[in-house]
């Protein structure tokens, strides 16, 4: 298709008459768009704290578990008196 066809066709588009749109459309989109923002930004608040926890777990974990220090010796080491 040409360009000259493409323009011809949307411009046979536009010359037809445009569809009844309802009158509280825009009131509907707006509510529907304030559900989606308090429902985004409690799933943000919801995950900050499941985050936060995790790391409040992983601290508490660490502090009494101290992976970072060698585990104790299966065996004792030999004697070596005077």
């Amino acid at each position: 298709m040409r360009y000259g066809d493409k323009e011809a066709a949307v411009r046979r588009l536009l010359d037809t008459p445009h569809p009844p749109v309802p009158r509280d459309l825009g009131a509907r989109a707006a509510a529907r768009g304030g559900r989606v923002r308090r429902r985004e930004r409690a799933l943000r608040r919801a995950g900050g704290v499941l985050v936060g926890l995790a790391a409040l777990g992983f601290t508490v974990w660490a502090a009494e578990v101290r992976p970072w220090e060698p585990p104790p010796a299966a065996t004792t080491p030999p004697f070596a008196g005077p």
